[in-house]
């Protein structure tokens, strides 16, 4: 088998199991693009200098 060979069939099996991986969910390299939960929002957002998450919240509609 040559060289060629073996590098289609090592893409192949890296393919593969890249395509299984998806399909079984999310994808691990994503995680860090979730926003988190509202205590870890609001903390980040007062930490620079931005108002806290449940105004933030508010002022996007008026009360009804």
């Amino acid at each position: 088998m040559g060289e060629k060979d073996e590098q289609t069939l090592r893409m192949a099996a890296i393919a593969g199991v890249l395509a299984m991986l998806q399909s079984q969910g999310e994808d691990p390299a994503q995680i860090a693009r979730n926003p988190g939960m509202a205590w870890s929002q609001d903390h980040r957002r007062m930490l620079s200098g931005k108002s806290s998450l449940i105004n933030y919240r508010a002022s996007r509609s008026p009360w009804k």
